[in-house]
């Protein structure tokens, strides 16, 4: 049963797809970085200093200090529970940034597999050899 294991985990595809969820997940740190410190900011200024983040809806006021609160870690840390739907439209952004890298990836990945198809396959040298062969062979 080792074995078996062994053989189906060194398996190409496997490794390869390990590869790729490893380097999914540091892209997506990636992307929430990108989200969080470099698109959401200007964002909220166009819309008026408006963060995202903290834009949420109190359910419950906490147990430690009730509302209002100035922000989502401050109701949170009072115990309040919230629904946090900025921190889902930041989500979403997210999302929608690495959807549109990934097909943008994929388009180009795309664009030279077609071109590396268009070459035409070349004969292997034995072909080639018996090609020469046959046409002095024709010529005499």
């Amino acid at each position: 049963m080792f074995k078996e294991f062994k053989e189906f985990a060194m398996k190409g595809n496997v490794v390869d797809m390990a590869v790729g969820i490893v380097i999914g997940v540091a892209f997506g740190t990636i992307i929430k970085s990108l989200v969080d410190d470099i698109l959401m900011p200007p964002i909220g200024l166009l819309l008026g200093g408006i963060d995202f983040s903290n834009f949420y809806v109190v359910l419950r006021e906490g147990v430690a200090s009730p509302g209002p609160y100035a922000a989502l870690a401050d109701a949170q840390a009072a115990g309040a529970v919230t629904i946090n739907y900025g921190v889902f439209v930041n989500s979403v952004i997210s999302f929608v940034i690495v959807a549109f890298a990934l097909f943008l990836v994929i388009r180009s990945m795309n664009r030279l597999r077609t071109k590396k198809e268009e070459k035409p396959p070349q004969p292997p040298e034995e072909v080639l050899l018996l090609r020469e062969i046959r046409d002095v062979l024709k010529a005499t």
